[in-house]
């Protein structure tokens, strides 16, 4: 009996040293086939993958400005009176030096008139002055006094003419003349608007750049920008840059210019401007959705011989959907577009397609 319990006995703690070195085997070989961290893994990860190539890179600003008139003014009278006779019709085109409008200059033509023939009698006396003078009948001082009195006379004249001038408003520069805001009839003074007048052929755009363009912009550069109401787009150029950047908004100031011959475009738009700073024609552009950022800098991850080899980048100019790499990537690199969250380094992976 005592040697049966002994039999027993062994045959116990011979399974037990058996299972303790066998178990921690077979855990170990479970838990190494779970891990597709390691090469050999029969565990890949598909993904998406994009092969780099030198394209046209275009640094573009998207900005908005306003459509203004080549040259436009407010129609006022100089003088106070009462408007007899409006030549322009509302909206149509005039020449400049037209005459648009005539105010009541009766009283100032009576002036004038009165003013001529004070000339005349003056111009008669001083005459008659000179001769005596060349017979030394008078004295200089005597003929002096009557050539005072013809060149003021003379001003007289000339101040009369300046003013009925002043009663005609003619256009200043060709252009289309808008609403008119009074009538004949109608009294008038300096501070009233009788209509605007703008010339629409060209037209200018005004816009701002942030300030680290400011170096960037050139006169002569193209830009392109569309208005409200129509999809097309127009094409222009700068011509004049503000010599100063905005202390308050910290931006520059540009104006570019548009041969508007059609007339389709209005001053007061708004438009949406399209500025090509600089244009790069090697440039690696990748989708954004493949850089992870890191704490020192930016990487993504590049297909090599299966596995996933993160590669550390330095990038540039950022677009929509894509992004330049300056520093890390060469041509016809096979980068890895999708699965980055799931990606470590040295994961086998699959490419099951490109884009």
């Amino acid at each position: 009996m005592k040697r049966k319990y002994k039999l027993l006995l062994y045959t116990v703690l011979v399974v037990a040293a058996v299972l303790l070195i066998v178990l921690p085997k077979l855990t170990s070989t479970g838990k190494g086939n779970d891990n597709p961290g390691r090469p050999g893994s029969a565990a890949m990860l598909n993904v998406s993958a994009h092969i780099t190539k030198p394209e046209t890179l275009e640094n573009e600003v998207n900005t908005t400005g306003t459509v203004l008139a080549n040259e436009e003014v407010e129609l006022r009278s100089e003088i106070s009176g009462k408007i007899i006779k409006i030549f322009f019709r509302e909206g149509s085109n005039v020449n400049r030096g037209e005459l648009l409008v005539k105010i009541n200059d009766e009283e100032l033509r009576a002036q004038l008139e009165r003013a001529r023939y004070r000339v005349k009698l003056l111009e008669d006396r001083e005459y008659r002055q000179k001769v005596l003078l060349q017979r030394e009948a008078i004295s200089r001082e005597d003929y002096d006094v009557s050539l005072n009195e013809l060149n003021v006379a003379r001003s007289e004249v000339e101040l009369a003419e300046a003013q009925i001038n002043k009663t005609e408003i003619k256009a200043p520069f060709s252009g289309r003349i808008g609403l008119k805001s009074v009538s004949e009839g109608s009294f008038v003074t300096s501070s009233i608007i009788i209509a605007t007048l703008q010339n629409i052929n060209p037209i200018k755009i005004d816009f701002s750049v942030p300030e680290k363009y400011s170096l960037q912009v050139q006169k002569g550069d193209k830009v392109t920008f569309s208005v409200t109401g129509t999809d097309e787009v127009f094409s222009g150029e700068i011509y004049a840059v503000e010599p100063k950047i905005d202390p308050v908004t910290r931006t520059l100031k540009i104006r570019a210019i548009y041969q508007n011959n059609a007339g389709r475009i209005l001053p007061g738009s708004f438009a949406g401007v399209k500025l090509v700073l600089k244009k790069i024609n090697n440039a690696i552009m990748i989708p954004t959705q493949s850089v992870v950022p890191e704490l020192k800098g930016q990487k993504v991850f590049l297909f090599k011989n299966g596995i996933a080899v993160p590669q550390i980048i330095e990038t540039g100019i950022r677009k929509e959907e894509t992004i330049q790499v300056i520093r890390g990537l060469n041509v016809n690199d096979t980068l890895i577009t999708s699965g980055i969250l799931q990606i470590k380094p040295g994961i086998p992976v699959k490419i099951s397609k490109f884009n």
